[in-house]
């Protein structure tokens, strides 16, 4: 891995919550291969597009409201942070050296073996890996996505041996992976990994619907109704019944 000190910036939430522990400094890297179904930020996914920002300029942006920022952290979101996997190392190990608990908002899908020495060098400076499970099943996942599953469980499996903490992550769609048989395997899947220490089910919502206008996109789910956090509430109840049962 070479030292990047820059890179593209969507943009970035000085007091997140929901991404982590604590009141957390977000992150938004640009770019991402995955088109999901669902995805209400497309105008993340282009690696062109955001703002050339140093790691000195973000840990400024940081440093501003550390006595938030206590409980909490830096979170690298997107898009997909991995994409842009040395500047986002260069981040967290200055970070780290900082003091400040890092932790990454990831779909891993551009894991690769090839780049392994390059990702375990990322994890000695990451405390905490939020991970999206798109899907539990490999054909399906490819359908909602456009990519296989194979790169997300093989960076689930480097945090496993790294026993770096992961939250697994899972958005719930109407008729696409809110189903009994996807939600009970996701907790078969999940059951794996040792180092499971949560899991977020997200309700499908229609909040990005004005982006993909603006955009001039076709949005894939317009018409689909979204779920309630009663719906949530069932389906992680389904997810952890099966994990426990496996």
């Amino acid at each position: 891995m070479k030292e990047c000190n820059s890179g593209a910036i969507h943009s970035v939430e000085t007091f997140g919550t929901v991404d982590g522990p604590g009141i957390r400094y977000v992150v938004f890297f640009q770019g991402c291969p995955f088109r999901c179904l669902f995805c209400h930020n497309p105008d993340t996914w282009t690696p062109q597009g955001g703002t050339q920002m140093t790691v000195d300029e973000l840990l400024a942006g940081y440093q501003k409201n550390i006595s938030f920022y206590k409980k909490g952290g830096i979170t690298a979101s997107g898009g997909e942070p991995l994409m842009q996997l040395d500047f986002l190392t260069t981040l967290f190990k200055k970070a780290k050296e900082a003091g400040i608990h890092t932790c990454l908002d990831t779909s891993a899908a551009t894991y690769s073996e090839a780049r392994r020495e390059d990702f375990e060098t990322l994890l000695q400076y990451t405390d905490l890996v939020l991970l999206d499970f798109k899907h539990s099943d490999r054909e399906e996942h490819k359908k909602l996505t456009g990519m296989y599953n194979d790169a997300p469980l093989a960076f689930a499996k480097l945090l496993d041996e790294k026993k770096i903490p992961m939250v697994v992550r899972h958005v719930l769609v109407p008729e696409i992976t809110d189903t009994p048989e996807q939600l009970r395997n996701l907790g078969r899947l999940m059951k794996q990994f040792k180092n499971v220490v949560g899991l977020e089910v997200l309700p499908f919502h229609q909040m990005g619907t004005v982006k993909y206008k603006n955009l001039g996109i076709p949005y894939p789910l317009e018409g689909v109704n979204a779920l309630t956090k009663e719906d949530g509430k069932r389906a992680k109840e389904m997810i952890l019944k099966a994990y426990k049962e496996a």
